[in-house]
């Protein structure tokens, strides 16, 4: 189980770390775009839809390393008063009666819609739009399955703490 959840983990902080790398190209995209629209009088509409893309594959793709790495919100004013194994089963009851639950509902969804826009060859509305929306469409249904793997991840964590043996550690 050990080698499964390295597996998970390993290629979620590869793809968390490449998602990473979009936020400097969206800081200069809207460095871009804010100055060319107030200095010079110039809006984009590509750079606009560019911004909201960008926005998108680092978000997507950094959703599940986040949530890895523990780095997500909270809304659990009891989670720091709990012991290891109260947390432990605490995460466990969380993914797999909230989290993949709902994961499930939301990426099949998000699949079926980028199937329906891959079939379409969907571009953007705007005439000076960008191309291939559907693009865009893939990487929200692949950032919520990589969240949905990481919550596998979790729970098979959680699973050894409460049932493996005693040496485990995070």
């Amino acid at each position: 189980m050990q080698i499964v959840i390295a597996l998970i983990e390993g290629f979620i902080i590869r793809v968390g770390k490449i998602g990473a790398l979009f936020l400097p190209l969206l800081m200069l995209t809207i460095l871009v775009n804010v100055t060319s629209r107030y200095a010079f009088g110039i809006g984009s509409i590509e750079l606009e839809e560019l911004q909201w893309h960008l926005n998108a594959v680092a978000v997507m793709s950094c959703l599940a390393w986040t949530y890895q790495q523990d780095a997500h919100v909270r809304v659990d004013a009891f989670h720091v008063k709990m012991s290891a194994t109260q947390k432990a089963i605490v995460e466990l009851c969380g993914v797999v009666f909230l989290l993949l639950p709902f994961l499930w509902f939301v990426t099949d969804s998000a699949w079926t819609i980028f199937g329906y826009s891959w079939r379409l060859k969907e571009g953007s509305p705007m005439p000076s739009g960008l191309p291939a929306r559907y693009i865009i469409k893939f990487v929200m249904a692949a950032g919520l399955s990589l969240l949905a793997l990481q919550a596998v991840a979790i729970a098979l964590k959680s699973i050894l703490f409460l049932f493996g043996p005693k040496t485990y550690k995070d």
